[in-house]
């Protein structure tokens, strides 16, 4: 079975290189060609607003062209959007440029989980999604360490991250496997979701609104704060990095303790290290690491316990809706976070961005409390997994059939 997920493994982990840096780049690249915060807050916007969208179109697309056809269409998109980057600095053809992009990720996205989906083993399907949460993390990351080597003042930045939207298609392209059938269409209950779990749905509409920004927006509060191209990366790699390491031991926590205790504990903590950071002393450079690290450490996990504790609530046969239902209420918070994070560091400064991001995070520890006060947990909970914020075919690639 693993060889047969080899080049679908590796198309992504070369795509995610690409797509990380690339998140990266346009913040720094922004701010150099003098776009205000807020415009680049909106370039954030843009790229989710085309997420969604790709969420909603993806399977289509895919049904008409077919797997392979479909990633070729959607990495040549994407390539020539991040170029567009480079060859034009106005404002509507980065706007245009960012909603390229963040259709073309989704889309891309379902490709490879879908693929994933319908070779995994059934009882595999756990560790192909920690390899391919591993590939996501290991690739990321590496695409973060270029900005410094590189520089983001010139072409160069934009013709790698088009080179690897290429090369990204090699893999799949020359496999010798059969691609997979159509991934199925998701029906989405938006109200339906939001009754079987009113917490995990606000809980991933405040995560949108700030890790979404944090992801869009996060290295302008870094150049804020005096770090140069090295420590903007640095600082963005250790809330990665973090965020990867604290799934396993707060889920099981979670497994034990029940969902709702460590989902307040884990946004009391975020709400914590984000004040750190807004009261950090600019230049302070391992201090700034150091809250980065504990805001990773316990923002990005919120996502999973969120969705651990909606499916704790749900049948077997709404898991998928559910998620996929969650991915979208993430995906509206995300649309509007990088533009409002964005305006409160042209208005206020940066050290407010994390201001921003703990007062949301502080009114979801009011309301899971409440929640804890008034609604019981449920006497059985699903096992908890580790899920991606990617596409609604990584819900099926964690379920177990």
């Amino acid at each position: 079975m693993w060889l047969t997920l080899v080049p679908v493994l590796a198309s992504a982990g070369i795509l995610l290189a690409g797509s990380g840096l690339l998140g990266t780049l346009v913040p720094i690249r922004g701010r150099i060609e003098g776009f205000s915060p807020a415009l680049i807050g909106l370039f954030g916007s843009a790229f989710f607003i085309g997420y969604m969208g790709g969420c909603v179109f993806g399977a289509r697309i895919i049904k008409r062209a077919g797997h392979i056809r479909a990633f070729a269409a959607l990495a040549a998109i994407a390539a020539s959007a991040a170029l567009f980057h480079a060859l034009s600095p106005v404002p509507a053809v980065w706007l245009a440029a960012r909603f390229a992009v963040g259709f073309c990720s989704a889309g891309l996205s379902m490709v490879i989980e879908s693929w994933l989906n319908a070779r995994a083993e059934p009882g595999r399907r756990g560790r192909v999604l920690g390899v391919y949460r591993m590939v996501d993390l290991g690739c990321v990351t590496a695409g973060q360490l270029l900005l410094p080597l590189v520089g983001p003042a010139g072409f160069e930045l934009f013709a790698i991250i088009a080179m690897l939207y290429c090369l990204a298609l090699v893999p799949v392209a020359l496999t010798r496997e059969i691609a997979p059938a159509p991934p199925e269409d998701t029906r989405l209950d938006l109200r339906k979701v939001v009754a079987i779990s009113p917490l995990a749905a606000a809980g991933c509409v405040t995560l949108g609104l700030t890790n979404g920004a944090f992801r869009q927006v996060g290295p302008l509060y870094a150049e804020g704060m005096g770090l140069d191209l090295e420590g903007i990366a640095v600082f963005m790699i250790a809330a990665i990095v973090a965020g990867a390491l604290t799934p396993i031991p707060l889920g099981w926590l979670s497994d034990r303790f029940g969902r709702r205790r460590v989902l307040v504990l884990a946004t009391g903590a975020t709400m914590l290290a984000g004040l750190w950071l807004s009261f950090a002393v600019p230049g302070e450079v391992l201090l700034l690491y150091a809250g980065s690290f504990a805001f990773g450490a316990f923002a990005m996990p919120l996502y999973s316990l969120s969705i651990a504790h909606a499916a704790d609530r749900a049948t077997p046969a709404d898991y998928v809706m559910v998620s996929a239902g969650l991915l979208l209420c993430f995906s509206i918070g995300a649309s509007v976070g990088p533009l409002v994070a964005s305006l409160v560091i042209e208005r206020f400064g940066a050290p407010y961005f994390f201001t921003y991001t703990s007062v949301l995070h502080g009114l979801l520890l009011v309301y899971a409390a409440w929640r804890m006060a008034t609604r019981a947990d449920p006497e059985a909970r699903a096992p908890f997994r580790v899920f991606n914020r990617t596409s609604p075919e990584v819900f099926r690639l964690g379920k177990k059939k």
